[in-house]
């Protein structure tokens, strides 16, 4: 195996909750809800998709964001949009909370990486595997890299905002093989998401799945990538 291409949320990192995630923009705005209001909030939010990375919309996407929910990953303007679109649709104590909120998950202090998540990259590293991030996002993710530490063992990122296309089509997959020098076929997809991590495999790489699970759920959950290399 010449490279492995790892998905980026659900897969390397875990965003926090989002009761977390709102508790600490309150905080930082100098505003409180009163307990039972704040916890029927975060459900609010929850139901609405309104984290990136964290729980999916449920239910019909609002009118307003359909023409945007679907390409939200190729711009920065879309992404930004969608999700300050789709907290909107939850009231809050103040208008500026909405662009506060997504300000914080792109903050590397929102992010976790799972728990395994940096011996692997190193064990890849050691066996002269090259190493790829290529993640549906609209905001440039190196930084979290660098404070958790991960940025040293990936030697190409493709986001799909830089390119103006997001997984499952293939030229990402491509992309990220040319970047690191590697054929398709002697690559490996990690991700957690089968349509869009699953278009690799139209290219002839290798696919694998993980659970996009909390950090405390899935310790080992990446350690079975190193058993589909050769010794």
């Amino acid at each position: 195996m010449a490279a492995v291409l790892f998905d980026f949320s659900g897969t390397l990192f875990r965003i926090e909750s989002t009761e977390t995630w709102l508790r600490a923009v309150l905080a930082e705005a100098g505003t409180s809800l009163p307990e039972q209001e704040l916890l029927r909030t975060v459900k609010e939010l929850e139901a609405a998709g309104a984290l990136p990375g964290g729980a999916p919309h449920r239910g019909p996407v609002p009118p307003e964001l359909a023409s945007l929910w679907g390409i939200r990953d190729e711009s920065a303007e879309a992404h930004r949009a969608a999700y300050t679109g789709a907290c909107r649709q939850v009231a809050l104590p103040a208008p500026e909370l909405y662009d506060a909120l997504y300000d914080r998950h792109m903050d590397p202090v929102a992010w976790r990486p799972y728990a395994d998540a940096i011996d692997v990259l190193r064990t890849l590293r050691d066996r002269g595997v090259a190493v790829g991030v290529v993640s549906n996002i609209g905001w440039d993710l190196r930084p979290v890299f660098r404070e958790h530490g991960l940025d040293a063992y990936v030697g190409a990122y493709v986001l799909s905002y830089e390119h103006g296309v997001q997984k499952p089509d293939a030229r990402l997959f491509a992309t990220a093989c040319d970047a690191l020098g590697a054929d398709p076929r002697e690559t490996l997809m990690v991700g957690d998401d089968r349509q869009a991590d699953g278009g690799a495999a139209t290219l002839g790489c290798r696919v694998h799945f993980v659970d996009h699970l909390p950090v405390s759920d899935r310790p080992n959950g990446l350690r079975p990538v190193l058993d589909l290399l050769p010794a």
